[in-house]
C-alpha cells in the first residue's frame, strides 16, 4: 500500500485559534477519555456494592469498556469514514457523554455492563481520528511528535485524572467519579468546536476503502505488534497494587502516589518516543521495544527492594514512549485506510491489556510471585520485537 504522510488530507490545515489551543482541545479528549477507563478499576470495590455483585463480577465492568472499545473503533472508522474529521470528533464525545451519563445513573449489574460498554465505543476511535487530525495540522517531520502531544491526555490522565477522580468517587460516592468525566467530556467538546480546525473529509474515502486496510499484510502485522507490545505493561499493571504492597513493602496508602510515578514515566516517555519517532521511526520503534524487554526484566529482578522497585516503575512508564510511534507508523502504511488503522492501534492496545492480565493472572496461579508478571512482559516483548521485524521484512518485499 502507498505510504501516506499527511494524516490523510491533502496539505495543512490551519487552526482557528492557533496550534497550542487545538492540541489542548484534543488533548483534553485523551485525558477524559483515559481517566474514565481507568479510575474506575480503582473503585471496583464501591462499584461492586452499588450494584450488588461480588467484586470479581464487577471486573466484567472493565472487559465491557474494553469490548466497546475494541468493536468501537474499527466499526465507526468505517461507517464514519466520509465524514468531516471535525465532525466525528463531536459525535464521539457525544457517545462517550452518553456512555458515562448513563454510567453515573446505573442501577444494576446489567445497566452498568452496558453504560461501560457504550462509553468504550468511541475510545479507539477518538484517539485515531485525533491522531490524524493533529497530523494535518503540522509538517511531515513532526507528525510523530504531535500524535504523541494527543497521546499526551492519556499520560496525564494516569499523573492527575485517575487520581483526582479515584479520590472523588471514595469520598462523595462512585456516581460523582462517572460524573466529573461527563463534565469533563462536555467541556472537551467545547474546547473542539472552538479550536480544532474544519478538516475536511478525505474525498477519496469510503467504507470499502477502510475495509481494505485488513487485506494488508503489513497493517495486520502492524496490528498485532501493538497487540502484544503493551501486554507485558498491563501484565505488571494488573497486580501491581499486590506486588508493591507484599513483594516490595510498600504501605497500602502509598500505592497511588507510586503509580503517579508511573504516570509521570509514561509523560515523558511519550514527549521523547514522539521526538524519536519522527527522527528516525522504525529504529525507534525497534529500541522501544528493546527497553520495554529490559525494563519488565528489572522489574522482576529488583522490585523486592523499595527504591530499585521505584526507579523500574518510572522507567517502565517510559515504554509508553512506543504509542505514538506505532501509531505514526501505521499511518505511514495504511495508504486510503487511515481512519481505520489508526484506530486500530487502540483496539489492538486494549487486545495487550486483555492478554497482560490473563497470562500475568496465569503465572501467578501456577506458583510465580506477584512480580513474576515481569517475566511474562519479557516473553511478549520478545514475541512482539519478532513480529516487527516480519512486519519490516513484509513490508521491504512489498516495495521490491
Amino acid at each position: 500500500m502507498t505510504e501516506q504522510t499527511d494524516g490523510g488530507v491533502q496539505g495543512r490545515v490551519n487552526a482557528p485559534s492557533g496550534l497550542l489551543p487545538a492540541m489542548l482541545a484534543l488533548g483534553a479528549g485523551g485525558l477524559c477519555i483515559g481517566t474514565g477507563e481507568f479510575a474506575p478499576m480503582s473503585l471496583l470495590p464501591d462499584l461492586a456494592k452499588g450494584t450488588a455483585v461480588s467484586v470479581p463480577a464487577a471486573g466484567g465492568y472493565i472487559s465491557a469498556y474494553a469490548a466497546g472499545v475494541v468493536i468501537g473503533a474499527p466499526a465507526i472508522a468505517v461507517l464514519a469514514a466520509r465524514w468531516p474529521r471535525k465532525a466525528l470528533l463531536m459525535a464521539l464525545l457525544l457517545i462517550a457523554l452518553t456512555g458515562y451519563a448513563f454510567s453515573a445513573a446505573a442501577w444494576s449489574y446489567p445497566s452498568m455492563l452496558a453504560a461501560r460498554f457504550i462509553a468504550g465505543l468511541p475510545h479507539g476511535a477518538w484517539y485515531g481520528v485525533a491522531a490524524l487530525v493533529a497530523a494535518s495540522m503540522v509538517p511531515t517531520g513532526q507528525k510523530a511528535r504531535y500524535i504523541g502531544y494527543v497521546m499526551l491526555g492519556l499520560a496525564v490522565a494516569n499523573v492527575a485524572g485517575v487520581p483526582l477522580v479515584t479520590w472523588a468517587g471514595q469520598s462523595l460516592g462512585w456516581r460523582t467519579s462517572f460524573a466529573a468525566v461527563a463534565a469533563g467530556l462536555i467541556l472537551t467538546g467545547i474546547m473542539v468546536s472552538l479550536f480544532v480546525p474544519a478538516v475536511p473529509a478525505d474525498k477519496k474515502a469510503s467504507p470499502l476503502k477502510e475495509l481494505s486496510a485488513l487485506r494488508s499484510p503489513q497493517v495486520l502485522m502492524t496490528f498485532a505488534v501493538a497487540s502484544v507490545s503493551f501486554a507485558g505493561m498491563f501484565a505488571v499493571y494488573s497486580f501491581i497494587t499486590p506486588a508493591l504492597t507484599e513483594v516490595s513493602g510498600f504501605r497500602l496508602s502509598t500505592v497511588p502516589w507510586i503509580l503517579v510515578l508511573w504516570g509521570v514515566g509514561m509523560v515523558t516517555g511519550n514527549i521523547i518516543g514522539g521526538r524519536l519517532a519522527d527522527r528516525a521511526l522504525i529504529p525507534a520503534i525497534y529500541g522501544m521495544l528493546l527497553w520495554n524487554l529490559i525494563m519488565l526484566a528489572l522489574f522482576a529482578l529488583v522490585s523486592e527492594w523499595k527504591m530499585p522497585a521505584l526507579i523500574a516503575l518510572f522507567l517502565l512508564g517510559n515504554g509508553f514512549s512506543l504509542v505514538p510511534a506505532l501509531q505514526s507508523h501505521m499511518m505511514n502504511i495504511a495508504g486510503d485506510a487511515q481512519t481505520l488503522a489508526s484506530s486500530l492501534t487502540h483496539s489492538a492496545f486494549n487486545i495487550s491489556n486483555a492478554l497482560g492480565a490473563a497470562f500475568g493472572g496465569l503465572a501467578i496461579a501456577a506458583g510465580g510471585s506477584w512480580i513474576s508478571t515481569g517475566w511474562v512482559g519479557v516473553a511478549f516483548a520478545v514475541i512482539a520485537l519478532v513480529l516487527m521485524y516480519l512486519s519490516v521484512h513484509i513490508t521491504r518485499r512489498s516495495q521490491t
